[in-house]
């Protein structure tokens, strides 16, 4: 399969005066195509999202992990939750939507949520998100955010929060073919405002070792209504 090559949103606009609702409308449909083609994007929502925002988040996130207040991350859920260092080695921190910076981007994933539905007909109902850190050396080994059946995760959001990444400073995210077992069809540079979307349950995909500290924020749109315990 070919590798997906999309063409950053802010890029693309061939309008300047296009108000934002009409960049989302199409910065949705462009996304919808891609992960039915594909199964997976990568594209760029500094525009849609705003430097100000962005650079909010950056800045909750490194309060959180400067103050110790993200925890080891995990594999699986509640009582099947597992530590295994070998695996993944990120800290996450849960997000409520609480401060006026998560809450803007709620808005944004709850468009996202709506677009798709109306779109693809995927029955989202809600969405889950936390920020995560990586620091240097850490990984998160090549893994399916959901499996499939159980009507869960069905899409996967990952936003980027760091500002001159560079290529020796790795973290990046390998993509890994959904119909072919090893073979890779995209690396995402973890870069301020870049944004990698795939299906949960079909694309394969791993977080290469950091040289330094990475930030991020993933968020998954769910199909069940009930939230479970975190």
């Amino acid at each position: 399969m070919e590798t997906p090559v999309v063409t950053p949103i802010h890029e693309s606009l061939t309008a300047p005066a296009e108000g934002l609702e009409g960049r989302a409308e199409r910065w949705l449909d462009g996304l919808a195509e891609g992960l039915t083609e594909y199964g997976w994007m990568s594209l760029d929502v500094r525009d849609l999202l705003g430097g100000d925002l962005l650079a909010a988040l950056k800045q909750e996130v490194q309060i959180l992990d400067r103050t110790d207040a993200m925890q080891k991350a995990g594999i699986g859920r509640g009582n099947d939750l597992v530590r295994d260092r070998s695996v993944r080695r990120d800290r996450i921190a849960w997000l409520q939507g609480i401060t006026a910076p998560q809450a803007a981007l709620f808005e944004f994933f709850e468009g996202i949520r709506v677009g798709l539905n109306q779109r693809l007909f995927l029955g989202l109902k809600r969405f889950e998100t936390h920020y995560a850190t990586y620091h240097p050396g850490d990984f998160y080994k090549r893994h399916l955010d959901s499996f499939q059946g159980r009507a869960s995760r069905v899409v996967s959001l990952v936003l980027y929060l760091n500002e001159g990444w560079r290529p020796e400073d790795g973290g990046a995210l390998q993509v890994f073919n959904r119909d072919s077992e090893h073979e890779v069809c995209g690396t995402v540079v973890p870069e301020m405002g870049r944004v990698a979307v795939f299906m949960s349950e079909e694309v394969p995909h791993e977080v290469l070792p950091a040289n330094r500290t990475r930030h991020s924020l993933a968020c998954w749109f769910r199909q069940d209504e009930v939230p479970l315990p975190l």
